[in-house]
């Protein structure tokens, strides 16, 4: 779409303004850019639908992206001074808008209350489709059936859904086969294959099975990227088959999204480190028996961080204590939370607690590359953090269609209803064109923007995760905000997306904001 064009060429003109002034000075400008980019790299990913409901449903989201990225672009130009570029040609915008007529939405609507919210089908490749069905018959048959119970009554994802994770390889999906995973060699389609999965798991829980690969895949990355050969050897194939679970602990009290500044101190001592400090919202500490913990091993900033590899007990409780022969101490406390309940997020007590050389990622030469290779590892997991918003997205969209189709008011079906089918509309627009960023970015690899793509790709899914859940939540009324319904987990769920792996302030600034004022540059 030509306008898309134009909306691009003048956000990256006013990047370039903004490149001349302490980056501190253009907080809010450049976040507003970040937005654009976002929704504007979405809208063209849902463009690449072909079949005529997904085409049109692409054609809505591409014009309100573009009507919400020139607000943003013309704020960012007054506040800069600057006068904007004539963006507002009638006949471009007459093109954009006649695919959110209200006749147009109507007839989308309802065409996708019809096909209860399935509109579209991704080009995955054969490998990542036949993983893709067998963990939806998975997710459908065994997950499903548990969620709402792991949610209402906060227990631990049970061994029931472990046990066939493990036996069908999902803590692999980001391992090549060398080690003892199923991605095949890097950048050889693993990537799909994870992001297919996520999703289909993420329909049936965030919390109960979306998010368990997450973690493998982040630690997993961090050692493809900086460990030893005989470290991946020695814990590569353990990881892939679950055996041990993992955690990551990178947040810490005051320290949220600053990964710089982390604190948890480790001091060398004969034949390696103790850790004397605290860790906060470490998701699944408790389960898991492999800690990936960044550490400062030096001095201040980023280079004085280091990643260790801690191993603990697995708990199933929400509290959990640990003593070790030479006097150090691991203490855990789940986090009550809204919710995102099944793995739990711990407030972690480090004293004296010793690590080996050999779990330094990268040994002696790993020692201050922590904020690296945790950068490498945090790539993936924004990735998959897009794919579990669109599986949340999915589910949200697919129960609205089924309450819409089947709730009777005033003497007819909710659906019926022009509001109803507009509404139903924007919603499958908008996970569309996510889903179809999300497989893009997993397509692409591990490419040389790999890391601003996956910010991208997150950054959008998560909040629009919120909007399509908070629609689905009001388009069931009363039965909505019940918490025996589906969709009242699937809202709270959804809260936590933009916060974890990357808070969205810090992915807008910190990662695509300072990516487009450096090619501005």
């Amino acid at each position: 779409m030509l306008l898309l064009d134009r909306l691009e060429e003048e956000a990256d003109r006013l990047a370039g303004a903004l490149a001349h002034h302490p980056a501190d000075a253009v907080q809010i400008e450049t976040f507003e850019l970040a937005w654009a980019a976002a929704e504007l790299r979405a809208a063209r990913a849902g463009l690449t639908a072909t079949t005529p409901l997904a085409a049109g449903l692409a054609a809505v989201f591409a014009a309100d992206a573009a009507e919400a990225a020139l607000m943003r672009i013309e704020a960012v130009a007054r506040s800069a001074g600057m006068a904007p570029a004539p963006l507002r040609d009638r006949a471009a915008w007459d093109e954009a808008l006649s695919a959110t007529g209200a006749a147009t939405l109507r007839r989308l609507g309802a065409a996708v209350i019809a096909a209860d919210g399935e509109v579209d089908e991704i080009d995955m490749g054969e490998d990542a489709r036949l993983a893709r069905d067998a963990f939806a018959r998975l997710a459908q048959d065994v997950v499903a059936p548990l969620a709402g119970a792991i949610h209402r009554d906060d227990l631990t994802v049970p061994e029931a859904i472990l046990r066939p994770m493990r036996d069908m390889g999902a803590f692999g999906l980001a391992i090549p086969e060398a080690y003892g995973g199923v991605a095949g060699e890097r950048g050889g389609g693993g990537e799909v294959a994870m992001v297919a999965v996520t999703e289909v798991l993420s329909e049936a829980s965030l919390a109960a099975a979306g998010s368990l690969i997450t973690r493998p895949e982040i630690l997993s990355r961090a050692l493809l990227a900086g460990g030893t050969e005989a470290q991946k050897r020695a814990w590569l194939p353990r990881i892939a088959r679950g055996e041990p679970l993992c955690a990551i602990a990178i947040t810490e009290p005051d320290f949220g999204s600053d990964v710089a500044g982390l604190q948890l101190r480790a001091t060398r001592v004969a034949g390696g480190w103790r850790l004397d400090g605290a860790k906060t919202w470490c998701t699944f500490a408790g389960k898991a028996g492999l800690l990936m913990v960044v550490a400062r091993t030096g001095g201040a900033g980023h280079r004085g961080l280091s990643l260790m590899m801690v191993e603990k007990p697995a708990d199933d409780g929400h509290r959990f204590a640990h003593d070790q022969p030479g006097g150090g101490r691991l203490e855990g406390r789940a986090i009550p939370t809204i919710g995102y309940r099944g793995m739990h997020s711990f407030d972690l007590s480090f004293a004296g607690w010793f690590v080996p050389d050999d779990h330094v990622v990268g040994e002696e030469g790993g020692v201050g590359r922590g904020f690296y290779l945790t950068m490498a590892g945090m790539t993936g997991g924004r990735m998959q953090t897009a794919a579990r918003a669109s599986g949340v997205m999915r589910a949200a969209l697919r129960a609205a269609c089924g309450y819409a189709r089947d709730r009777r008011v005033f003497g007819a079906p909710l659906g019926h209803y022009a509001l109803t089918q507009a509404r139903v509309a924007r919603m499958a627009a908008r996970a569309l064109a996510c889903r179809r960023l999300a497989f893009r970015v997993a397509q692409g690899g591990d490419g040389a923007t790999a890391a601003v793509d996956a910010a991208l790709a997150k950054l959008i899914a998560c909040r629009s995760a919120e909007m399509v859940t908070r629609d689905a939540l009001q388009i069931h009324g009363g039965m909505g905000y019940a918490e025996e319904s589906a969709v009242s987990r699937l809202f709270v769920d959804a809260r936590v997306l933009s916060i974890f792996e990357g808070a969205e302030e810090t992915l807008a600034l910190k990662v695509i904001g300072r990516a487009l004022l450096d090619r501005a540059r």
